[in-house]
């Protein structure tokens, strides 16, 4: 399948979770041997046009990342001449997603909109134009597809696609050492890591040990807290970690605890629940977290420091696990499986099939 994305802005402009996002889609339907073309602002230093890299093919719609109503204006045409199978899109920034439409009616093809929501779904003139024009939505979680519909979209078009992990990996990292509570993003004024910690203080008569994975801003204060609450000896503060070190600590680890107030998919804890842990979730409005653990007798749902503590005693009660297979479909190759099945349905529903 010949499959053309469409982004201003790539991760190798600049590192932000939609732009991590999009590439993953990227490489892994490259990976599946897909034709995989990306139309962008250039980011190379060559004067080439296009750019091969990791099986994907990289093209300067525009010279620079300045050049965004060239970029707008240019792409219809440039979509056109492509002739993909699929147009995809991110609905950052969303006008480019007025300039894809035109680009998939010209081409005659199907067009699917991207919507990772890491800063929100903010309805303005242009969200709400972008939410109405694509054929199908994917989002990463029924948090940020409800954000989508307050602004427009058509629910029979929006589905929820997760980010994927790798299986294979999880098992192929060993388990590192035994901890009973693991908190892992970066300590940011969204990290909410007090909760755990204010959590952690009502347990100080028992015998635990908690690893916090991660750095920021807040980690010094952070850090305070937990002197402050006089744990501080029993919580370790290791910093951030390459993802095999991660892996390997939620392996030893029995339970994960996520307390952020923001989160539109907690990937770092998808990879602690499939190494093993217990998850605990402590429910936030604008956070996905607890749809991983609706359901799931090792799951855990709480709304206060009381209710986190009594989650941590009683997931004390379950058995320590160093994998689990319940998280088999946000495999890498499942959720791949998941967008091309997104692109038959539309290209079916286009008479393209």
């Amino acid at each position: 399948m010949r499959l053309a994305f469409v982004s201003f802005e790539t991760v190798h402009h600049r590192d932000s979770e939609t732009n991590q996002r999009f590439r993953t889609i990227l490489e892994l339907l490259a990976q599946r041997g897909h034709d995989v073309h990306c139309y962008c602002a250039d980011f190379w230093a060559d004067e080439g046009a296009t750019l091969e890299r990791e099986g994907i093919t990289y093209h300067a719609v525009v010279d620079g990342s300045d050049a965004h109503s060239s970029f707008l204006a240019r792409l219809p045409f440039v979509l056109a001449a492509a002739k993909p199978d699929v147009i995809h899109a991110s609905a950052q920034p969303p006008r480019q997603v007025l300039a894809a439409r035109a680009g998939a009616a010209l081409a005659r093809t199907p067009l699917v909109l991207e919507w990772y929501g890491d800063d929100g779904v903010p309805e303005t003139r242009w969200t709400r134009l972008a939410a109405g024009r694509p054929d199908g939505i994917i989002t990463p979680s029924e948090l940020v597809s409800t954000w989508t519909q307050e602004i427009g979209a058509d629910g029979n078009v929006v589905d929820s696609i997760p980010n994927p992990i790798d299986y294979d990996r999880i098992q192929d990292v060993d388990p590192g050492e035994d901890v009973d509570v693991i908190y892992a993003r970066r300590l940011d004024d969204g990290a909410n890591l007090e909760s755990l910690l204010l959590g952690l203080a009502e347990l100080r008569d028992r015998d635990w040990q908690t690893t916090v994975i991660g750095d920021g801003p807040e980690r010094d204060a952070y850090e305070d807290l937990a002197s402050d609450l006089r744990i501080d000896d029993r919580v370790q503060f290791v910093g951030d970690l390459d993802l095999d070190e991660r892996i390997a600590a939620y392996r030893g680890a029995h339970v994960f605890a996520q307390t952020a107030e923001r989160c539109v998919f907690p990937t770092e804890m998808l990879w602690a629940l499939a190494s093993g842990c217990v998850g605990i979730v402590e429910y936030h409005a604008n956070s996905s977290a607890h749809e991983l653990v609706e359901g799931w007798e090792r799951g855990f749902r709480t709304t206060s420091e009381d209710e986190l503590a009594e989650a941590i005693l009683a997931a004390g009660d379950l058995e320590d696990r160093t994998y689990e297979d319940r998280f088999a479909d946000y495999d890498r190759s499942a959720v791949a499986e998941q967008y091309l099945e997104q692109y038959r349905m539309l290209q079916d529903d286009h008479g393209l099939l």
